[in-house]
């Protein structure tokens, strides 16, 4: 199958790698000069000692794109609408592998393709997968979620699916792109509370409590509460809450540490999705009346600057209620 990767970070050329090691014609489109040489001289950009098969090039022309049927999304959420909105979506299919929620809209990124091009098919890849482990081989497993096609999820599944990287099918787009959107924004909480010294009990309640509040808003939105015992929900959340290779969790611990939201993402110096996902995701939990306290509290800290200490005292001191009331 032939596949067009939209976005060429470590997640874009992890799965460009990975699909090539399948036999699959791959073209990754980025904006970036230097990462599409590496990759078009069989050199991994972002994970030294990898080697990119033959079968994967690289562009920093969008046009070249559009002769593919297959076009996966590895951009950062905020910058989907941008460009595709400069592609003619008209037939194709489109993997949305980005986990996040757009600023203003609220929209999942399936929404917003469905928003520019109603007449594609959208899918949803998520799951606990790590772009550098992905990349080397190690082995991994993620879902694939569908709207209405399911006969194309099943196709998309054949040619994804591999001895490393196992693919699952779900019919819940909503709640599987959800699970990943939401579960950077409990790391960020887990990586504050790991800075701060609170220990393997406090992260082990901020991950099970965070899980709830995540199937809440989920189920409130329309997804399927299962989904978030799933590989996009149960499986991301402790992958990305426990490890030191989490973006999310490493801007947490490194605010719990005493540094500035704006300190914090200049030290990381990569995209951080679950710091923007928390302003758009307070916005929309308000507006819908969902309680959440642990996105209210990220977003204090995070957006409005609030004093850290203050915002975690505030949270302990509420009053507990039902595990799992919704």
């Amino acid at each position: 199958m032939r596949f067009a990767i939209v976005g060429g970070g470590r997640w874009g050329a992890a799965l460009g790698v990975h699909l090539g090691r399948l036999g699959n014609e791959v073209l990754i489109y980025d904006r970036n000069d230097k990462a599409v040489e590496e990759i078009n001289r069989g050199r991994h950009p972002y994970t030294e000692g990898v080697e990119v098969p033959g079968l994967v090039k690289a562009t920093t022309e969008l046009s070249e794109l559009g002769l593919f049927e297959n076009l996966i999304c590895a951009l950062p959420t905020q910058n989907v609408r941008e460009v595709f909105s400069k592609l003619d979506l008209k037939g194709k299919r489109v993997v949305n592998a980005s986990k996040g929620i757009e600023l203003k809209t609220f929209k999942r990124v399936s929404e917003i393709i469905r928003e520019l091009e109603p007449r594609c098919d959208v899918f949803a890849l998520s799951g606990p997968s790590f772009a550098e482990e992905v990349s080397r081989g190690l082995p991994t497993a993620v879902v694939l979620a569908y709207e209405s096609d399911e006969e194309g999820a099943r196709e998309l599944q054949r040619a994804i699916n591999g001895e490393n990287f196992r693919v699952y099918i779900n019919p819940d787009i909503v709640g599987v792109e959800l699970g990943g959107a939401l579960k950077n924004v409990i790391a960020i909480a887990c990586g504050i509370s790991d800075g701060l010294g609170f220990g393997y009990n406090a992260r082990a309640a901020l991950i099970t409590r965070g899980l709830v509040e995540m199937t809440r808003i989920g189920v409130r939105l329309g997804a399927n509460r299962e989904t978030f015992f799933g590989l996009s929900g149960a499986g991301d959340l402790i992958l990305t809450s426990t490890s030191d290779l989490s973006r999310n969790r490493t801007f947490g611990l490194l605010l719990g540490r005493g540094l500035s939201p704006e300190e914090a993402l200049k030290k990381i110096g990569q995209v951080v999705e679950g710091a923007k996902t928390v302003e758009a995701l307070r916005e929309l939990v308000d507006r819908e009346g969902i309680y959440a306290p642990i996105t209210d509290a990220v977003y204090r800290v995070v957006i409005l600057g609030e004093e850290l200490k203050a915002v975690l005292r505030e949270m302990l001191l509420r009053s507990p209620g039902e595990e799992f009331a919704l």
